[in-house]
């Protein structure tokens, strides 16, 4: 199949790329480099450097004429989107929007979405939760994953557009960023290997749900080759505080430290953790990987010089 990955020289976009060449597709990557590396597209796929918002993405959908959109670029910073709710909107929702309108020129069959699984659901009633849940983000950045599937209801009943929307806990693994917003794992590796003291925000009992990246790619792939509808998410149930974390990731990296305490940040849920049993259903997909081996994992990434 013929597939567009935007954010694909990103953290997990870049990681689905390449499942999704490993799985016989063809992969062209649409990505504006803000955050992304051009090395991190895979040798074997196709680059376009465009904005999202922009003409020249359009374009770009109209001439490789994809069979299919795998949707990762966005503004993933929750604090930003608090600070900036315009900026995140253009580029959440009016940045996919532009997307999905030259998709729907070009024929474009389906679209995997990459939505939030966290701050979608805000102050969640039960734990974990599932896809019924009701939906009352507490930051614009929730909002936005929000609007954006329901334009994809929209343009699955008007156009005929086949979307799913997959909900993720905490992605993390090899290649997350140790400098941005949305990587507390990769920041809590690069610190704790550098013996440098790690800061959490809050009291640190807030918890996560965290998943590893290489089960996220492997969800892409069987999503795109699904004709499911609607939000599917895409976590492990599970639930785990950030100091136990930081506990976690300390030992595995043979340091004795205590983290640093900072004021808790605005937007963020104090508890999160999201069902996977409609993924294993509709997808058959399930986390492979725990958390103690998906940390090990990543800080052996960062051991290395190129991490």
């Amino acid at each position: 199949m013929r597939v567009l990955v935007t954010g694909g020289a990103g953290f997990i976009g870049s990681h689905v790329a390449c499942a999704l060449i490993e799985g016989g597709h063809e992969v062209t990557v649409l990505d504006d480099l803000s955050s992304g590396r051009r090395e991190n597209v895979p040798r074997d796929a196709g680059f376009i450097e465009a904005d999202i918002r922009s003409s020249v993405a359009a374009r770009a959908i109209g001439d490789f004429a994809p069979e299919a959109l795998v949707h990762h670029a966005a503004q993933v910073d929750v604090r930003r989107s608090v600070a900036d709710p315009s900026f995140d909107v253009g580029v959440n929702v009016l940045g996919t929007v532009n997307l999905l309108e030259a998709c729907i020129e070009a024929g474009t069959r389906r679209v995997v979405f990459a939505s939030t699984g966290g701050a979608i659901y805000g102050q969640q009633d039960s734990f974990p939760a599932s896809e019924s849940h009701p939906i009352r983000p507490i930051s614009p950045y929730g909002c936005s994953k929000a609007a954006v599937e329901l334009l994809l209801g929209y343009y699955g009943q008007v156009h005929g557009l086949s979307w799913i929307a997959l909900r993720y806990a905490n992605v993390y693994g090899p290649g997350q960023d140790p400098h941005g917003e949305a990587g507390v794992v990769a920041i809590f590796c690069k610190k704790l290997l550098a013996k440098e003291t790690c800061t959490v925000f809050g009291d640190g009992r807030q918890t996560r749900d965290y998943v590893f990246v290489g089960d996220v790619a492997l969800a892409n792939v069987l999503a795109l080759q699904s004709d499911y509808r609607g939000p599917v998410n895409i976590g492990t149930g599970l639930e785990t505080e950030v100091l136990a974390l930081h506990a976690l990731l300390a030992k595995a990296a043979g340091v004795s430290s205590e983290p640093e305490y900072a004021r808790a940040r605005a937007g963020e849920q104090s508890r999160s953790s999201i069902d996977y049993s409609l993924a294993v259903r509709v997808l058959g997909w399930r986390p492979e990987t725990d958390l103690a081996r998906g940390a090990a994992l990543t800080l052996e990434h960062f051991r290395q010089p190129t991490g």
